[in-house]
């Protein structure tokens, strides 16, 4: 199983994001102005087998990147139960590099705080960037 001790703390470390559990869906989320930009689950063995029994990290997408990563990496999925064109998910016990994770965790990030109205993002920006 890869290591993924860093991953909490790395999603944490976007400005607002907060994290908090939905126990329904036992789903850690991780949420910027309200919205979810990640969350981290390990579907059981009633889901899908591409799913099941792996611990999964779902970030939203460029559908066409999306496309892509998948062709590429057999351990990028269509988002599990998430809008499969704008949403994957990311085997984290597969063989998926920690800097291309890294980097679609800031892509995810970036696509919805672009989507959180003008005043949010500033009262955001000015909330934990005061000097900005």
């Amino acid at each position: 199983m890869a290591d993924t001790s860093w991953l909490d703390a790395y999603l944490l470390h976007q400005i607002g994001a907060v994290k908090d559990y939905k126990e329904e869906w036992g789903w850690h989320r991780y949420m910027v102005g309200g919205k979810m930009f990640a969350a981290t689950c390990c579907p059981g063995d009633v889901h899908a087998v591409e799913y099941a029994n792996h611990p999964l990290l779902n970030l939203k997408c460029d559908p066409l990147e999306s496309e892509f990563l998948r062709s590429q990496y057999t351990d990028i999925l269509p988002g599990f139960y998430s809008d499969k064109r704008c949403w994957i998910s990311v085997r984290m016990d597969g063989s998926v590099p920690r800097e291309l994770i890294q980097k679609l965790c800031d892509g995810s990030y970036a696509l919805i705080f672009a989507k959180l109205t003008k005043k949010l993002q500033r009262e955001i920006q000015q909330r934990y960037n005061p000097l900005s």
